[in-house]
């Protein structure tokens, strides 16, 4: 029996349009004559963050109200990537945005099971849980396309008074395309070596005295460079409306809807790939396999469904305060039957005078297990966000407090489905996709797992300027959840069988608490142009934060019998704007510890304790901005220092580093205008080496050791043909290095970076 111990530290779809239309129509209706009625007007508030229009990759301030001061104020690491960034490089994609900046790594998944949706880490944590649109949480194993998102904002260290639970390394809010008062349209088709064709248009009108319309759309079809059989196929709508533009009431009802079909790629076996490691010699030196082999099946599939509406309203009170309240409610569903693969096997078993006798297999009849897999997942969040921002004096003293609550609902109902068939081994080195795969018949079983987390939060966040030259800031956030999950399980075939087979058994588990996150600091500015730091913030991270999901077992992070895993983050930092406000510079130092995290205490008694200790520290150094009329740049470069303070054995031992961190990563993208028509482009990201092998008492362990450290280098050129119309290509991995992008915990699979390719767009403005 395992034991526990807690020691203290010394779905169909319906037409997209049909759907946008009635979801707006629905909210919008009641609340569009409050909007028309305001009569104050003010200058316009726009959803967007504050950005500098002469320098297109810098902005002045982030679009959340809880964060109040420029960023040139704010006491915290913020990168933020603005669609202008996003286009140059030709990225479709959330996960190609955040690769503009330094301390993210991408995560395959565990043994034979790929990871769904956007998975990464952050400074060393898993951030996958801790992405939001417009402030409030997205959920969803989805692919998150990047058409309409105006800018990525990434948060770096714990940031639970700013987001509540999970938020150990900070978070990802993508803010969204909303109407403006201006009349503009843009559309973009692209074509790029992977044979695929995306098209985007963009267009954004106003009507009446103070309202506007914008609607955002993406088709895509084609393939994967390098993995001919991939192809991915969406489509996406995004219409919204705003009333009372311009005036003291502005309100907004917008929603998004994505579908996506597209083949699940599982990945390819690691054999021959660098830091590849098995004991015996004829795999260890075997050649790697094609990178355009697919070792699924042709039934294979992946198909996404993502919906949400949200409605928001502004109201200025007076007195320079704003009122801002947010609802929103989002489904997405997931469906996929995908093929990973594991062990390869080198040798098979024969009878020789009666006897079992291991004789080798000549490598073209190698072959490797394939392993079925099925996510079959919907997700359902109701949330709501009121924030009120006042500023005001106490005598000399200024104030601009943030204050409000938060409700949220949030569910995850996942069935169990069985039939997928059995899989046999494929050639290592000539997998066939066309492959028998007998008792194919997908069905549920009747097994399934719920769970659902309701949060009440309460916070309020004060920045005070004691005079020109000193600002204090702190924030507190206070929240009720509970986390419930009920479960079936079909009774199997035992000896003996004391439960009839094919019973349902039913399970319920539940954990409530309360958590208390905080954020302090102090800047100093020596000139008006720049700022010196010191801030302090926590997070805590309770069981089954990461998909509402409890279990049972005495190893699992998700038991409720666990404590909250605690993180708290020191940051002692610098900014400056710089060449007259157009450039901005930042540095900062850090320190994050994650306390509670489990570990096997005793193997013989199956003991766990939450004794575990880790951190990370480091150093990140950025630049955005304008450097001449012509010429801008984002760059960033960060160290991780990580290590286990305090735990057991193995990945877990004291001194071992954190898996997938390396220790200096760095990113670059600089353009420069020449004349009005030329603009060229390029940048670069690099990676030091990601350990999967992290026990220091193991130097060598099967499979591939990790990731090893790469280089790659892009290139852009645009011609502008009119003022219209301009042609752009992009040409990714420009120097065609091979390196590994991401690789499962068990070492065995990979997917491999793409070699040099290249992207033709066409885009127009009217």
């Amino acid at each position: 029996m395992s034991h526990i111990r807690s020691r203290k530290h010394t779905l169909a779809a319906q037409p997209l349009l049909s759907q946008s239309l009635f979801a707006l129509a629905a909210v919008g209706l009641p609340l569009a004559a409050q909007a028309q009625s305001a009569e104050k007007t003010m200058s316009e508030v726009k959803v967007e963050a504050k950005a500098n229009a002469e320098a297109p990759y810098k902005v002045e301030k982030v679009s959340s109200p809880k964060l109040t001061q420029p960023l040139l104020d704010t006491t915290q690491t913020i990168t933020v990537i603005k669609k202008d960034v996003i286009q140059e490089q030709g990225a479709s994609s959330i996960v190609e945005a955040l690769r503009n900046t330094p301390g993210i790594t991408l995560q395959l998944g565990e043994n034979g099971n790929t990871s769904a949706g956007d998975t990464f880490q952050m400074r060393g944590f898993a951030a996958q849980s801790s992405i939001f649109v417009d402030g409030i949480r997205d959920l969803g194993a989805v692919t998150r396309d990047a058409f309409n998102v105006e800018q990525v904002e990434v948060a770096k260290g714990p940031a639970g008074a700013d987001i509540g639970r999970g938020a150990a390394s900070g978070y990802v809010n993508l803010v969204t395309k909303l109407p403006s008062r201006e009349d503009a349209t843009s559309a973009t088709l692209g074509y790029d070596s992977g044979e695929t064709k995306r098209g985007t248009v963009d267009m954004n009108r106003r009507f009446g005295d103070s309202g506007a319309f914008r609607i955002n759309a993406m088709v895509q079809d084609g393939g994967v460079m390098g993995r001919k059989v991939i192809q991915k196929k969406s489509h996406a709508l995004a219409p919204s409306i705003a009333w009372g533009l311009g005036s003291g009431t502005r309100l907004y009802l917008y929603s998004q809807h994505v579908r996506q079909d597209n083949t699940p790629d599982g990945g390819t076996p690691a054999v021959g790939v660098p830091s590849y490691y098995q004991a015996e010699d004829r795999l260890r030196t075997a050649p790697r396999v094609d990178r355009n082999n697919f070792y699924g099946y042709a039934s294979d599939f992946a198909k996404v469904d993502a919906d949400m509406v949200t409605a928001k309203i502004e109201h200025e009170l007076g007195g320079k305060t704003t009122l801002t309240n947010t609802t929103r409610y989002g489904k997405t569903k997931m469906d996929r039957i995908l093929t990973g693969v594991h062990s390869v096997t080198t040798s098979k078993t024969v009878k020789v005078d009666g006897k079992d006798v291991v004789v080798p297999l000549a490598q073209a009849d190698w072959s490797v297990m394939r392993i079925r897999q099925s996510v079959l997942q919907e997700n359902e969040i109701l949330g709501n966000s009121t924030n009120i921002v006042s500023e005001f004096n106490t005598g000399a003293i200024g104030h601009t407090l943030s204050t409000g609550f938060e409700l949220l609902s949030e569910e995850q109902f996942a069935p169990v489905r069985g039939g997928l068939g059995t899989a046999g081994n494929a050639n290592l080195y000539q997998p066939n996709r066309d492959d028998a795969l007998p008792g194919y018949a997908p069905a549920l079983t009747g097994a399934f797992t719920k769970g659902r987390t309701r949060t009440a939060a309460v916070y309020a966040f004060d920045t005070i300027k004691l005079n020109a030259q000193w600002q204090l800031n702190g924030g507190l956030r206070v929240e009720r959840y509970n986390t419930e999950t009920t479960g079936a399980t079909v009774q199997a075939a035992t000896s003996p069988q004391t439960i009839p087979v094919g019973t349902v058994i039913g399970s319920r588990l539940e954990k409530s608490g309360k958590l208390v996150s905080w954020k302090a600091g102090a800047l100093y500015k020596p000139a008006e142009n720049g700022s010196i730091y010191l801030s302090f913030a926590n997070s805590q991270t309770p069981p089954g934060s990461a998909n509402f999901s409890l279990a049972a077992s005495a190893g699992s992070v998700a038991n409720p019998n666990m404590a909250p895993q605690k993180t708290t983050n020191a940051e002692f930092g610098t900014k400056w704007d710089v060449l007259e406000k157009k450039l901005a510079l930042t540095a900062a130092v850090y320190r994050s510890e994650n306390k509670n995290e489990l570990t096997l205490e005793d193997a013989v008694s199956h003991t766990w304790s939450q004794l575990g200790k880790r951190r990370v520290e480091g150093v990140e150094l950025g630049a955005v901005g304008q450097i001449t009329p012509n010429w801008n740049i984002t760059a960033g470069i960060a160290t991780m220092n990580s290590k286990i303070i305090e735990g057991t054995t193995g990945s877990s031992a004291a001194g071992a580093a954190t898996r997938w961190t390396p220790d200096l990563t760095a990113t670059l993208w600089s353009s420069y205008k020449l004349g009005d028509q030329f603009t060229f482009g390029g940048g670069m990201r690099y990676s030091s080496e990601q350990k999967r092998n992290v026990d220091p008492k193991t130097p060598v362990i099967a499979g591939t050791q990790g990731i090893p450290s790469y280089f790659v280098a892009d290139a852009m050129f645009s011609y502008k043909v009119n003022k219209n119309v301009s042609i752009q290509l992009n040409v990714y991995n420009l120097l065609d290095k091979f390196y590994l992008e991401s690789l499962n915990n068990g070492g065995s699979r990979v997917v491999l970076g793409a070699r040099r390719s290249g992207q033709v767009s066409a885009n127009f403005t009217f």
